[in-house]
């Protein structure tokens, strides 16, 4: 039976749009159509531009808009930011017991995924409203801001449906790992490969055409693209792919079936990605509650309010068409990264401070997920006893296997959550294509399809295998 928040959800989930979970077997090559097409979608949404709005009055995200596939001056000027923060609150409401929700009963996932639907519309609305009440789009009002508004709504509910399309089973995996991923790779290859423009250019187009002196290519303009960065891209996925592999393997044995013994492995990553996710989400609150207040006050010189000083300091940075608001002081000038090795010699001060706030955010968001999540040692626990699972040399209940298992799920929590925290970092130190955060989740997103891919070809080659997949 629903709880009684999610039972505020049932007059309103009539009226709320639903992709239907298809009634046959959808095929794989199906599959990859819907797939490709809901790609094809968010590409083109990236480059059709707010029709209203002065691209010069724009903020600037850096590399927190890849994390949320969010696009300057797009359609996708939001990105997945309101459906991801949506997620992230009914997430923590319910892990906490502070709604009810049963994911068990039918009635209790439906009614949640409409709640989800709803906080992602209000929290869409309210992010639009923010940025035209606030002057992130100049001066706007009447009818323009009206259109703005709508633009920006519509393409929401369109990624919105986008997402859930893929996860109802008539595509692979989700929109929201998709478009990440997409964005990742496409801020990867333009870092590459950008043509020289006089504003930009790729880091081995750079060399290629002779367009910067060899000692600008190796250290980068700025942040533009390096070779330095080019190498630590490299390196980052590296690093990432042999960490994801990193684990402890308890042994285990079923207590019905003598002889027959499995293991349980414990991830370096054991939370995944997720404190970056949350850092990332709060690190571009931050940014964006910031520039908003400090826009609705007249946009006022440093040291001429203290409250925003505090908060973050922002300056035009260059002139006509190519000035962009910059953050030059306050809270949100260390919760942005230095993105190039070039910035971190010259404030080096940031840099550290910025590493030392992403570290700890990270750990604390990991231990909150272990917790929330439902992965602290307590019920792990529970899961393998219902299982039928023992630890071999340990008595069948769940205390001495808790026992254990606080050994090392605590440990490698924090340690986990300080490792991203410094890749993602050390990463955006060295100028990596694509930020240290984009990559961390890329490299994740890209073995999640793998595994996919894998599994739903063999299933649709062999049929049989079908009953071990759960197809």
């Amino acid at each position: 039976m629903a709880g009684r928040f999610l039972n505020l959800f049932k007059p309103v989930a009539r009226f709320i749009p639903e992709i239907k979970v298809p009634e046959r077997k959808v095929r794989f090559n199906e599959k990859l159509f819907w797939t490709a097409i809901v790609l094809i979608i968010y590409l083109v949404m990236t480059e059709i531009p707010l029709h209203g709005i002065e691209k010069t009055a724009l903020g600037e995200l850096a590399a927190l808009r890849i994390i949320f596939a969010s696009s300057r001056g797009s359609l996708m000027e939001l990105g997945i930011g309101p459906i991801v923060t949506a997620g992230i609150i009914l997430q923590l409401l319910a892990g906490s017991d502070m709604i009810e929700a049963d994911m068990t009963q039918s009635e209790d996932r439906s009614l949640f995924t409409t709640a989800s639907k709803v906080f992602s519309i209000i929290l869409t609305g309210v992010q639009a409203s923010a940025y035209i009440i606030g002057g992130m789009y100049g001066s706007i009002t009447g009818t323009s801001a009206i259109i703005v508004f709508l633009q920006l709504l519509t393409a929401g509910m369109i990624v919105l449906l986008s997402d859930e399309l893929l996860q109802k089973g008539w595509g692979f995996g989700s929109g929201i790992s998709l478009f990440i991923m997409a964005g990742v790779a496409q801020q990867v290859l333009w870092q590459c490969f950008s043509p020289p423009t006089g504003l930009f250019v790729g880091s081995l187009t750079t060399v290629l055409s002779g367009a910067e002196p060899i000692a600008s290519w190796i250290f980068g303009r700025g942040s533009y693209p390096s070779l330095i960065g080019f190498i630590a891209t490299i390196a980052a996925f590296l690093v990432i792919i042999y960490m994801e592999g990193v684990r402890v393997e308890l042994p285990l044995s079923y207590a019905g079936y003598r002889g027959f013994r499995s293991r349980y492995p414990i991830k370096l990553l054991y939370v995944s990605n997720l404190p970056v996710i949350f850092a990332s989400a709060l690190f571009a609150n931050v940014y964006f509650f910031s520039q908003i207040f400090w826009s609705m006050n007249g946009q006022p010189l440093p040291g001429q309010n203290f409250w925003l000083d505090l908060l973050g300091q922002y300056k035009w940075i260059g002139e006509g068409d190519q000035s962009n608001l910059q953050p030059v002081g306050g809270l949100v000038y260390y919760v942005l990264s230095p993105r190039s090795f070039t910035n971190v010699t010259q404030d080096p001060l940031k840099a550290f401070i910025y590493l030392g706030i992403l570290v700890a955010f990270c750990v604390v968001f990991s231990l909150t997920w272990l917790e929330i999540g439902g992965l602290d040692p307590s019920t792990v626990a529970k899961q393998l006893v219902g299982a039928g699972m023992q630890i071999p040399g340990y008595r069948r209940s769940g205390r001495a296997i808790e026992t254990v298992l606080k050994r090392y799920i605590p440990a490698v929590t924090v340690l986990g959550g300080i490792v991203v925290g410094l890749v993602a970092g050390v990463s955006d130190f060295f100028g990596v294509f694509g930020s240290g955060m984009g990559i961390l989740l890329s490299v994740g997103i890209v073995y999640q399809y793998y595994e996919i891919l894998v599994r739903e070809r063999a299933s649709e080659m062999y049929p049989a295998f079908r009953k071990i997949f759960g197809g």
